[in-house]
C-alpha cells in the first residue's frame, strides 16, 4: 500500500538532519519536522513533505559525516638556521640589560667571534669561559648560545660588583676578580691592559 504524501516545493536534498521511520518500513530524510493538528511536516531543503502523523512511527538522527582528514605533508620542514654569534650577543645583551656594543666588543676581543676558539689556558668558546667558570654558571661552554649567555651574565655581575666601573669589570673578566682585588684596580698585566684598552677603543667608535 502506497502512503499518500503531499509534497510542496523541494529545493534540494539536505545533507544532515534526521530520518522519519514510516509505517510501511521506508525512511524519509529531513532537515527537521513539525507536528500540527494530526499532520506532520518534514522539512527538506527549501520545501516540505506533509503526511498524517499516524504514518510516522518515529525518527532516527542522521550520523554526522566524518571530518575530512588533512593529509600529512611528506615534505620535511626546513630547520631554522642557527643564530649567528652577533645575534647571540645581541640577545644576551638585551636579556641582561647591557649595551649590545659592549657584549659584541667583548666577544671580538675574546675570540674574534669564533665559537670553537680554545685558548692555550683552556678557555672555551665565544666568550672564552674556563670550564670551572662555566660549570659555576650552569652552562655548557661548548654550546655557543649557553656560552654567550653565561659570559654576558658574568659580565653583568662584575659590572654590578664594581659599581659599573667598566675598566674594573673588564679587568676582572680577563684576569680574575682576585687580581683586581690584589692590585685595587687593573692589574699590571700587559695582556689585561691591552684587553681593556682594546674594548674601550672599540666602544668609543660608536655604533657600527
Amino acid at each position: 500500500m502506497r502512503l499518500p504524501v503531499f509534497i510542496l516545493l523541494i529545493a534540494g536534498t539536505a545533507t544532515a538532519g534526521e530520518y522519519a521511520l514510516l509505517a510501511n518500513g521506508s525512511r524519509l530524510h529531513a532537515d527537521r519536522h513539525e507536528t500540527e493538528a494530526g499532520k506532520l511536516r518534514l522539512y527538506m531543503g527549501g520545501g516540505f513533505v506533509e503526511l498524517d502523523a499516524a504514518q510516522v512511527q518515529g525518527f532516527e538522527a542522521e550520523e554526522p559525516a566524518p571530518a575530512a582528514v588533512k593529509p600529512v605533508s611528506s615534505t620535511p620542514s626546513t630547520p631554522a638556521a642557527p643564530a649567528t654569534p652577533q645575534e647571540l650577543a645581541d640577545r644576551a645583551a638585551d636579556k641582561y640589560g647591557l649595551p649590545r656594543k659592549l657584549v659584541r666588543s667583548v666577544i671580538a676581543a675574546e675570540s674574534a667571534f669564533r665559537p670553537a676558539a680554545v685558548s692555550p689556558k683552556g678557555a672555551i668558546g665565544l666568550m672564552q669561559l674556563m670550564p670551572a667558570t662555566a660549570q659555576s654558571l650552569g652552562a655548557d661552554p661548548h654550546d655557543p648560545a649557553q656560552n654567550v649567555d653565561a659570559g654576558t651574565r658574568l659580565l653583568r655581575d662584575l659590572l654590578e660588583k664594581y659599581n659599573y666601573g667598566l675598566w674594573h669589570a673588564l679587568a676582572a673578566y680577563n684576569a680574575g676578580e682576585g687580581a683586581v682585588q690584589k692590585y685595587k684596580g687593573i692589574p699590571p698585566y700587559a695582556e689585561t691592559i691591552n684587553y681593556v684598552r682594546k674594548i674601550d677603543r672599540d666602544l668609543q667608535k660608536g655604533d657600527d
